[in-house]
């Protein structure tokens, strides 16, 4: 129990750091934005009212957004340029960091706890369970890096 504990504090101060971080890099290139070319746009009504939404049911969205993956990021920037207030962002996220943390603590240790066993018990089944979990990781980044080289080509040919 307290390796999850020390193992959930240790991911919590991380996610804290990171996340609070990608807030302050959004809060920055929002002020940036609203200094810019683009700052006509942006201080229209519709802006404002999509802003003044944001701002109030951003945070259940900032909170539940550290149980995605890939999508926290996206949040935590967007709820920075958008000037979520700190009142509001804080807490989403405490919260969210927390079941961040304590989702990947838990089944963290399960995951190397039963790799342990395998290794320690069953050799064979333990160097086969990793081999096909690299497999499958790196079939997902080929599989990623190639859709993504395919939406390029068709962005340019239709640029074109």
């Amino acid at each position: 129990m307290d390796e999850v504990v020390l193992t959930a504090a240790g991911l919590y101060v991380i996610v804290l750091l990171r996340a609070g971080g990608t807030f302050a890099v959004g809060w920055l290139a929002g002020a940036g934005v609203r200094r810019g070319r683009l700052a006509e746009r942006i201080s229209s009504a519709k802006f404002q009212r999509a802003e003044r939404a944001i701002q109030r049911w951003g945070a259940p969205v900032v909170a539940l957004s550290f149980l995605t993956v890939g999508f926290q990021t996206a949040a935590n920037f967007l709820a920075g340029s958008m000037r979520m207030p700190l009142p509001r962002y804080l807490p989403a996220l405490f919260v969210g960091g927390a079941g961040w943390a304590l989702v990947y603590a838990t089944v963290g240790i399960g995951a190397l706890d039963l790799l342990a066993k395998l290794f320690a018990e069953k050799t064979v089944l333990g160097v086969a369970a990793v081999t096909a979990l690299v497999l499958v990781v790196g079939g997902v980044l080929v599989y990623r890096r190639r859709k993504a080289r395919q939406a390029n080509r068709e962005t340019v040919a239709d640029e074109a």
